[in-house]
């Protein structure tokens, strides 16, 4: 798959340790996903890394720096597709400094429990994230996939 645009996303949790809320943003374009909920993050700019684009961005819209843990692996090695131009790859991220704000391309950011699917999903998702949404309630999940060794996979 080459020739694809790269997008990154930070799934900000309160805490990298023991996850208990996410951080989501509101859009406000383009039109057809304003009022729709997403991981905030962007672009991967040339010369960059997928992890220095998602500092910049989380930085650019919200105002903060993260520390980043695990990548939610996507089952494919170029990330999640978003449609057909573009991949996104998420990171779990925790707030290291700043109080997040909708600088950029938001109008509204939420805490939202991770342990209420109900919320999780309820919430109009960009319908690209969707499945990135329910990957990350199930690799949070003690019951979730494991490896050899009985850890989480996340």
């Amino acid at each position: 798959m080459t020739g694809l645009v790269s997008v990154v996303g930070g799934a900000i949790v309160d805490s990298l340790a023991d996850p208990g809320r996410l951080l989501v943003a509101r859009r406000t374009s383009p039109p057809q996903f304003a009022g729709m909920w997403e991981f905030p993050g962007g672009k991967v700019e040339s010369g960059e890394t997928a992890e220095q684009a998602l500092h910049r961005e989380l930085l650019e819209e919200l105002g903060v720096s993260v520390r980043l843990g695990s990548e939610l692996v996507s089952g494919s090695g170029s990330g999640w597709p978003l449609n057909e131009r573009a991949v996104m790859r998420v990171w779990f991220a925790e707030l290291v400094d700043g109080e997040p704000h909708p600088l950029e391309d938001h109008d509204e950011l939420r805490w939202i429990e991770l342990e209420s699917r109900e919320e999780v999903l309820g919430l109009p998702w960009i319908p690209a994230d969707l499945p990135i949404v329910e990957a990350l309630l199930e690799a949070l999940q003690p019951s979730g996939p494991r490896g050899a060794s009985g850890e989480l996979i996340r």
